[in-house]
């Protein structure tokens, strides 16, 4: 396990530098000058434009960018604004935990209720109640995000007034629990549908029949044998999709006003502020390799046949 664990970490090390600087030439290499774009309209002498790019760096190769974004880095240095000259961890700092509450929301929502809803379905495949969650999980996947937050909100707000629209600054938990339920329908769904094939599947294979033929009990037949197969692939589309809500949801977060990462993230790109969307995307990149890492080493747990060399 300890030479699994090793040899994984030393793969996610070309997967980070690649991520990192597929999104830093995105940034700094294709849209121009970032700098002249932050004056605007405004006449700026070209001296203090030079002197600008100079300080922050901006005048080196892309090459040279890049391997000093690194460098400082892992120093924990995320670099500077350009508009603001604000240090970028320190604004990362003020939306990301914001993002983290939602995204824990929204997770443990969907965790619960689409594993649920999930097994309910695949227990009696081809049932009435089999046929309403397809039709249900097929609404929100069809449904755009803002669409289903606007319903909500004007549900649960404006109609029967339990809760507020928008949240405040400061969000409380119970304010972000209605975004989270938006935020997480979509991966709701797509968990419920895992589940239920999974689960139908499981139900016809040889291992079911046997433990039945056994005489081992209901409970233990579905809740040991049959679930810890069933959920493999169900924890692998989770963990993937932890990365996601851990990135925030640009269009939720617009729509209930929520000041956290997807608003931070679009509002970096309407001012062209370079630095800011690539400490946010490299913090991702390293939420998603940890959690493919956990999830890999999840599936020796849920199926004891899986081991590591």
């Amino acid at each position: 396990m300890g030479r699994y664990v090793a040899r994984r970490l030393l793969q996610m090390i070309p997967v980070f530098i690649g991520s990192t600087l597929l999104v830093f030439l995105m940034m700094y290499a294709l849209p121009g000058d970032p700098v002249r774009a932050l004056a605007g309209e405004q006449h700026v002498d070209a001296s203090q434009i030079a002197s600008m790019k100079a300080s922050l760096g901006l005048d080196q190769p892309i090459w040279q960018q890049y391997l000093n974004y690194l460098g400082n880095l892992f120093q924990g240095d995320l670099g500077n604004q350009i508009g603001t000259q604000r240090p970028v961890a320190e604004v990362i700092a003020e939306a990301y935990p914001i993002t983290v509450r939602l995204a824990i929301f929204a997770f443990v929502f969907t965790v619960v209720a689409g594993i649920s809803l999930g097994i309910v379905a695949g227990l009696k495949a081809e049932s009435l109640r089999d046929r309403g969650l397809l039709g249900l999980t097929l609404v929100l996947i069809s449904m755009p995000s803002f669409v289903l937050g606007f319903l909500v909100q004007y549900l649960f707000a404006f109609q029967l007034g339990i809760a507020n629209p928008n949240v405040s600054l400061e969000p409380t938990n119970t304010e972000l629990i209605m975004p989270a339920i938006v935020l997480a329908s979509l991966s709701l769904a797509y968990v419920a549908r895992l589940t239920r094939t999974s689960v139908a599947e499981n139900l016809r294979a040889d291992y079911m029949r046997t433990a039945v033929a056994k005489g081992l009990p209901r409970r233990r037949v579905i809740g040991v044998h049959l679930m810890r197969n069933s959920l493999i692939p169900v924890v692998t589309f989770l963990g993937t999709d932890i990365g996601a809500l851990m990135g925030g949801a640009i269009v939720t977060e617009g729509v209930f006003n929520v000041k956290g990462v997807g608003s931070l993230v679009f509002e970096a790109l309407r001012k062209r502020e370079g630095a800011t969307v690539v400490g946010i995307v490299t913090l991702l990149v390293v939420v998603y390799l940890v959690a493919s890492l956990l999830v890999d080493l999840l599936y020796a747990v849920l199926d004891p046949r899986i081991r590591y060399a």
